[in-house]
């Protein structure tokens, strides 16, 4: 299925930018109030501010309220971010919750979500993958490596000026 107005990001471990290219991209387009979406496989304990949106046997979704923690959802929030969706969810409920929270967002919004799984389900705007070299971190996504996709390592992401990408007409786009 493809969706246009989503931005897809991924990365090749722990710690390789993922976060931080969404926040970069919600600074950079502040007037469209985008919306964006973390999802994980690991059901990890909730955190304050996450308000409960749907709880079920293998996932829950849960909308971010909380701006300045260290958590990645609240700093997606503290950059600008229209509103914020958190999601636990195995990977056999996936595309089932992804599209519970689509549900949730006006049609045309511009999206990022982070979740590498979901490149197997949609064809996205823009694909974007944070590449890392922290060795015992890494993840193996060499089947997505092969999609059509933006490459970029943390470290580059201080010597940009801006993404090179665009939003117009309900799409996202390469620069």
């Amino acid at each position: 299925m493809q969706i246009p107005n989503l931005i897809l990001i991924a990365g090749t471990g722990t710690k390789s930018g993922k976060t931080t290219m969404v926040c970069r991209i919600i600074e950079q387009f502040s007037n469209l109030k985008i919306t964006t979406i973390k999802i994980t496989p690991h059901f990890h304990e909730t955190t304050p501010g996450l308000r409960t949106i749907a709880e079920e046997v293998g996932y829950a979704i849960y909308e971010e309220t909380e701006k300045g923690s260290v958590k990645d959802t609240s700093r997606m929030l503290e950059a600008g971010a229209g509103k914020v969706y958190f999601a636990k969810v195995y990977d056999d409920k996936l595309w089932f919750v992804f599209e519970k929270i689509m549900e949730l967002i006006p049609a045309g919004t511009p999206i990022i979500c982070e979740s590498p799984a979901l490149r197997n389900f949609t064809e996205p705007g823009i694909f974007i993958i944070m590449n890392s070299d922290t060795p015992n971190k890494l993840k193996n996504i060499n089947h997505l490596q092969e999609l059509p996709h933006l490459p970029f390592r943390l470290e580059e992401l201080s010597e940009l000026l801006s993404i090179p990408v665009d939003f117009k007409d309900g799409k996202w786009s390469k620069r």
